[in-house]
Order: structure tokens, then C-alpha cells, then sequence
């Protein structure tokens, strides 16, 4: 699974190194034959789609990932006016603001933006970003693991502080992990300014165990995942909606009545994906063409068993296995981008002290 991509809220700015790969090789655009994406080390896309663009547009992509999300959105904050491409990929809803506020994209009203819900558009009024996709981080929960203790899953986040879940779950750093990042803002969304602190407390006198990252907590010590099964001991982990689909699709049985790992979907917080035309982009035509692009159906299609989130087009079906194994979250718990923006810190440094 590839969603794995970790949000630093305090950088350091050697972390920001980006590496080039592509088609083509070297650095930055050269303003016409090639276009430079700037995104996150999660990104991935089928060659062919990509192949696809530059035959329909002339135009070569070339992409330029950081080591996560946090970093990308930095650097481009810090190169703003001469930015190291034309296309920043992978700014999500909690780190919107922050990027909004520094002027870093310059306005594109992206073809095809028609199809996509208006609840995802969080700059519909001046067009800066264009949402790609979408995701929900969740608990999940290991389904053999239940079913052996004859105990019912946990589904909201009042159900984990319960006794009967004492030492079962493990969650990322918010500070070092867009998932844990996430988790924590479910906790804010759901409990409030005044409330999420004592939850946390209560997650901790209830054995909460914390690790720096996604690949930490998922594939070493939740018992659900296909390598954490013979090592792991937690059967409880911060993941993501699409992550049962992924066990199927990388699992040997391709058919199995249940995906082995369910969620518990009154855990969860959406994460919005979106792309903006970077200010001083050295080929604006180019980067707005591949705006459209990742719009448009072909890269949409094409998202969610490679990044294995939801495309952002309403009009875009979901593989099968998204839609037998997945879940569909109808009311995730939600903070307001400028809240994020205004009290991420604050709520992060809270977090930290909670949990020394």
C-alpha cells in the first residue's frame, strides 16, 4: 500500500531535498517541451497514463517527489516565486491554509472541475487548488483477531477508551504522520477544542501505543496486515478506509467473502488531495494542461489502485474491490482549514506533551 506518506509539521530544511525522476531526467522544466510535478514519495501513476498526456499534449512530465508531504509544501513555500516546478501534487485539507496563505499557486480553473463535488472544492471561489482525490484515515481492526476473542470491534472513538480495548491499539505520531495527524484532528472534530485533550488522556490510561509512522505501526505491529500477522500485537491500527481493499488486492485470495482487516468508521477524518499551478511556474501552459489532466478521467481512473484513495470525480467509477471490501464513510469527523491552519501547531506541541 502506498499511502504511507508522512506530514512533518516542523521541518528541517535538509529534509526538503527533492529527488527528479521521470522520462526525460534532470531538474526543472525548460518551459517547453516537459513539465515538472512537484509532489510527495506516495505518488504514483501507470506509465501508460502518463504516456497518454504527453502524446495528447506534446508536453514530457517530469516529477520531483519529497520524502513526504510536509516537506513538499515547505519547500514550495520557501521557493515561492522561483519554485522548482510547475505543479504542486499532494497538499491536503490540513495543510491547505498554510499554502494558501503564502501565495504559492496562481489561479487555474481546472476542465473537468464540473464533476467533482462541491464539498471537496475548499477554494471554489478562487480556483488556487483543485481537489484530486480524497481519503478517510480510520481505525481497523483485525477481523480474526475479533472473531477469535468473540468480541465486538470497536466503531466509534468512544468505543476505544472502553476497557475491552486496553492495549489493542496503535497510532502514528502527529507530529511525523499525516495519519496521525489525521487521527488527532478526528479527535479535535469530534470532541472539540475543550474536549480532545481529556480523550487522549484516556486513550493513553487505556494502553495506546505510538510509533513515528504509518509503515511502523501497520506492517509491524497491527496482527491484520499480511506481514504483521506472525509478529504483530496490536489488532487495532490508524489506517486509511482503502486499506482492507489493499489487503485483498495484494493478498492471495482475490475472492474472500470479507477483506481480513474491517474499519471502524466512526474513527475516521477525510483528507482532501489537491493540485495548483505553482506561482513563477517557468511553463504555465504545460502546468495547466496537467492540471486538466489529473482532472480529467484517464488519471482519475487511474488513482485508486495506485495511491488507493477515492478520485475526487464523482462521475468515475471505484474498482471492484474498492466497492465489495471497502467502506464508505458517510459522516467523518471534520475541522474547518482555517482551524487547522490556526491551531495545527498549538494542537501538535498539546499532543506531544499529552503523550511523553
Amino acid at each position: 500500500m502506498k499511502r504511507t506518506t508522512a506530514t512533518a509539521v516542523s521541518v528541517v530544511l535538509g529534509s526538503c531535498l527533492l529527488a527528479a525522476c521521470g522520462t526525460d531526467g534532470g531538474g526543472g522544466s525548460d518551459g517547453g517541451g516537459s513539465v515538472t510535478l512537484v509532489t510527495h514519495q506516495s505518488f504514483e501513476v501507470s506509465k501508460d497514463v502518463l504516456d497518454a498526456f504527453t502524446e495528447k499534449s506534446g508536453v514530457k512530465v517530469r516529477v520531483l517527489r519529497a520524502d513526504d508531504a510536509g516537506a513538499a509544501v515547505n519547500q514550495a513555500i520557501l521557493s515561492k516565486g522561483n519554485p522548482q516546478g510547475d505543479v504542486f501534487f499532494g497538499v491536503d485539507n490540513a495543510l491547505l491554509s498554510k499554502a494558501l496563505d503564502a501565495g504559492i499557486f496562481t489561479p487555474h480553473k481546472a476542465e473537468g472541475l464540473s464533476e467533482i463535488p462541491r464539498q471537496l472544492q475548499l477554494d471554489a471561489e478562487k480556483n488556487r487548488v483543485t481537489p484530486i482525490d480524497h481519503g478517510d484515515v480510520c481505525v481497523n481492526y483485525d477481523r480474526a483477531y475479533f472473531e477469535r476473542k468473540k468480541l465486538a470491534p470497536p466503531k466509534t472513538l468512544d468505543d476505544l477508551v472502553k476497557p475491552e480495548y486496553k492495549d489493542m491499539l496503535v497510532v502514528q505520531n502527529a507530529a511525523t504522520s499525516s495519519p496521525g495527524l489525521a487521527f488527532l484532528l478526528a479527535s479535535v472534530g469530534a470532541y472539540g477544542e475543550d474536549g480532545w485533550q481529556d480523550y487522549w488522556k484516556k486513550l493513553k490510561a487505556n494502553g495506546v501505543a505510538m510509533v513515528d509512522g504509518w509503515e511502523q505501526a501497520y506492517n509491524d505491529r497491527f496482527t491484520g496486515s499480511a506481514s504483521g500477522r506472525a509478529k504483530g500485537d496490536r489488532p487495532l491500527v490508524v489506517s486509511y478506509a482503502s486499506s482492507p481493499p489493499a489487503e485483498v488486492h495484494y493478498g492471495e485470495d482475490k475472492k474472500p467473502a470479507k477483506a481480513p482487516t474491517g474499519v471502524s468508521t466512526g474513527t475516521c477524518f477525510r483528507q482532501i488531495e489537491f493540485a495548483g499551478l505553482l506561482e513563477g511556474a517557468k511553463n504555465p501552459e504545460g502546468g495547466k494542461a496537467l492540471l486538466d489532466f489529473l482532472a480529467g478521467e484517464e488519471f482519475q481512473k487511474d488513482l485508486p489502485l495506485n495511491m488507493w484513495v477515492h478520485p475526487a470525480r464523482a462521475d468515475v467509477e471505484l474498482p471492484e474491490v474498492f466497492t465489495r471490501y471497502g467502506a464508505e464513510i458517510e459522516k467523518p469527523h471534520a475541522v474547518a482549514p482555517e482551524d487547522i491552519e490556526a491551531n495545527r501547531e498549538q494542537w501538535v506541541k498539546q499532543w506531544a506533551s499529552l503523550m511523553r
